[in-house]
């Protein structure tokens, strides 16, 4: 039986069968460490992970991706030499609780055992990661027997980590100082340090005996002669460093957290996550399921946001190694917009990731035979390719397939060229065109001119042999999501040289001068004029999703499903299922009508919603809320909503695709937990932000009672209340400056402190 609050996601009972999904489902974070939702007394074999954003590690001929920590959370206790864990089939669970509290996100379980003597013992634990200092954490456990026994409690750091294509840590060493422990490692591609330290204290004070084991942990064994119904308490800080000085760091940060205090250290946290959920919560009335699910979004997209430009938000989040833990297109056109309207700061270091890899970027176009800067299917730390050319295995041969995410995804570039744009638009941050953001704009310019043919015959540039965001059709001509986003970026550049010449004349004409960009400027303005766009049918509105889809045979999703002749077997690729039928794996045309609906008459977008909604497999965690913002913007607010609920209760259901061919693909989907701030905000509230105003045309489905969110626009702060048939917005009285709002057609400026209703 599950049980929530709005705030507490929490399970009761104990089922082996969802430690997986209760992995992701319980996560904490803080940007620069991701903890799985695991129990105290498991390990790799229940999927433990500690992950780092922002180091990677490459072992042999294996694929490259994250680097997962040494567990400093790992709890043994043993009861009268008996062990006290849900894991041992002696130990009889009486209650169990496991829960997150995403306020502060501080992990919590409470579990009552009976061992095989006989003897009750309530084991309690909480952990959580400081948003204030993020090279820590801190636990704290209880464990309350109710007649005498021994108790034997070992808190340790466990090496022994759960790893996909690795293991990525070797060289163990121990040490111990003035009683903090540190576990050392170095990873094996480039030798980088890796440390976990951890402070153990007991109340009251009782040294343990540390101890470093041949396993490649650490352990600090305490042996208590237990009292009934007494409560033996222990806090343990923990700290995680990587590169240079490594245990120095992690040694000082325990020291530190010795000296706050773990009242103190909590408090500090839990101060900055009330500020940004402040800002980021969207209350939701009327609808317990939609509110704890847009939370629980909320919530994971905030726990792994990284605070530097080292890194981004991969696309499982810091769930784990999936994917590489690569960062993908999801970042730009999913997660930013949240970012962008409620934590600029935030958005303001993902976009500078994006950078700084530039050059990354620019090696991938030039291995491409191409100019410009081609951006990684999947980035990693350096901006280059971590995607390989076989990913997906053939559960019939079990032989690696040739695919194309790599060679074919060019949309990436635009992706991330309208992201670093919507950006400055949104924030107004001109620093971040001048610090490189027009920079990579122009280069990815550069790289569509360069890819795209010209066709004399037609007089018209084609954009052939790519992948759109339904990757079960590869190496298609003229795909309707891709063009369109080419000629977004060739506007974007333009724009983005007007603007540089309004801020700094003298910059401009450097960076033209520096990038040799002169000719380019010619091709760019030529390329607008005449990129073929494919265009909806006169008689049906269909916009057809890339050259000859339409002659693909035509066949439903169900009956498709009946020629499956093994589980798990890829619908893609050269002989897949899809290929040749018009069956996709997820919204591309209906995703293209979200982003640039202002260019579409509704009744078009209607048509294609409904011709690709009933050929979509819905095969990625990214489709549902496109065909949800769609239907919201024209009028299919039930519609919306069921498409909407399944994506912002992805992570507390479980119910996503877990395996890619034979590949896990399980984790967090902070892509998705985007999507759903993205219906609520941009469809339900029906949120816009033009050029020069604001635009606000609500539709709240029926269960909703009220809408309530927070959003910036040019540092200018608003509050905004839907009821039906009213819709409150409310300028904040620090803002500087009036700013337009158009709603239900009707236009005014609204000026700091004032409401419009």
């Amino acid at each position: 039986m599950n049980e929530y609050s709005s705030w507490i996601v929490e399970t009761e009972g104990f089922d082996a069968g969802e430690v997986a999904k209760n992995g992701s489902k319980f996560m904490i974070g803080n940007g620069a460490v991701g903890v799985r939702g695991t129990l105290d007394e498991f390990s790799r074999e229940q999927l433990v992970a500690c992950t780092l954003s922002g180091l990677y590690d490459k072992v042999g001929d294996l694929w490259r991706e994250p680097v997962n920590a040494p567990n400093p959370f790992f709890l043994r206790i043993t009861c009268d030499g008996a062990p006290v864990s849900v894991l041992d089939s002696a130990c009889t669970v009486l209650r169990h609780t496991q829960s997150v509290d995403m306020r502060g996100a501080v992990h919590a379980r409470d579990t009552v055992f009976q061992t095989s003597a006989g003897i009750v013992l309530r084991v309690q634990s909480e952990r959580w990661l400081s948003l204030d200092d993020t090279s820590l954490g801190a636990s704290r456990i209880r464990i309350t027997p109710d007649r005498p026994c021994k108790l034997t409690v070992e808190l340790g750091i466990d090496g022994d980590t759960w790893d996909l294509n690795g293991p990525h840590l070797t060289h163990f060493q121990a040490h111990e100082e003035d009683e903090i422990d540190t576990l050392c490692a170095l990873t094996h591609e480039n030798a980088i340090p890796v440390v976990v330290a951890q402070a153990v204290q007991r109340d009251p004070h009782s040294p343990g005996v540390f101890s470093f084991n041949a396993e490649n942990s650490i352990v600090r064994r305490f042996d208590i002669e237990a009292m009934a119904g007494h409560t033996c308490s222990f806090t343990k800080f923990a700290a995680f460093s990587f590169g240079q000085n490594a245990r120095q760091d992690a040694v000082a940060a325990c020291r530190r957290a010795l000296a706050i205090g773990y009242d103190t250290m909590l408090g500090a946290s839990r101060a900055i996550w009330d500020r940004r959920w402040a800002n980021s919560d969207v209350q939701i009335d009327g609808d317990a399921v939609a509110q704890l699910g847009m939370r629980h979004s909320i919530y994971n997209l905030l726990i792994v946001a990284p605070q530097t430009d080292r890194a981004s938000i991969p696309a499982r989040g810091l769930s784990g190694q999936v994917y590489k833990g690569g960062i993908f297109w999801d970042t730009e056109i999913f997660m930013l917009p949240f970012f962008d309207h409620t934590q600029p700061a935030l958005s303001g270091a993902l976009v500078r990731y994006r950078i700084r890899t530039l050059d990354g970027a620019r090696r991938k176009a030039a291995e491409y035979g191409c100019r410009g800067a081609f951006y990684a299917w999947e980035s990693q730390d350096t901006g280059d390719d971590a995607c390989t050319h076989f990913n997906v295995t053939d559960v019939f041969t079990q032989r690696p397939m040739r695919t194309y995410f790599r060679d074919k995804q060019i949309h990436v570039s635009a992706d991330v060229a309208l992201a670093i744009w919507r950006h400055y638009h949104m924030t107004g941050d001109a620093g971040v065109l001048l610090d490189g953001g027009a920079e990579v704009i122009l280069e990815c310019a550069r790289f569509f001119i360069s890819y795209a043919w010209y066709k004399p015959e037609k007089d018209r540039y084609e954009i052939l042999d790519v992948v759109g965001p339904d990757e079960y059709h590869e190496r298609v001509n003229n795909n309707a999501f891709t063009n369109v986003m080419v000629r977004a970026t060739l506007r974007i550049a333009l724009d983005a040289i007007n603007a540089l010449g309004e801020i700094d004349a003298s910059f401009q004409a450097k960076l033209i001068k520096r990038l040799d960009y002169e000719d380019d400027l010619v091709r760019l303005r030529d390329m607008i004029d005449k990129l073929h766009m494919p265009a909806p049918d006169k008689v049906t509105g269909i916009i057809p999703q890339f050259d000859g889809y339409l002659k693909l045979e035509d066949i439903g999703v169900d009956e498709l499903k009946k020629r499956i002749l093994k589980q798990h077997e890829y619908w893609g690729g050269g002989h897949g299922l899809a290929t040749t039928t018009q069956v996709i794996k997820q919204a591309d045309v209906v995703l293209m009508l979200h982003l640039f609906g202002d260019e579409y008459a509704d009744e078009v977008k209607r048509a294609n919603w409904e011709y690709y909604e009933s050929r979509c497999e819905h095969g990625s965690s990214l489709s549902a809320c496109a065909h949800a913002l769609v239907a919201a913007a024209t009028g299919g607010g039930e519609r919306a909503y069921d498409y909407f609920l399944r994506t912002a209760t992805i992570d507390l259901t479980g119910e996503s695709k877990q395996f890619l061919g034979a590949h896990y693909i399980g984790g967090t989907h902070p892509a998705a937990n985007g999507g759903a701030w993205m219906v609520a905000v941009q469809g339900f509230a029906g949120l816009r932000i033009g050029r020069e105003h604001i635009i606000l045309n609500p539709s709240l489905p029926k269960k909703w009672s009220k809408l309530v969110f927070r959003f910036q626009w040019r540092c200018q702060w608003f509050s905004v209340c839907i009821t039906p048939g009213q819709a409150i917005i409310t300028a904040d009285s620090a803002n500087t400056a009036p700013v337009a709002f158009c709603v239900a057609g009707k236009c005014r400026a609204l000026s700091p402190g004032e409401k419009l209703s």
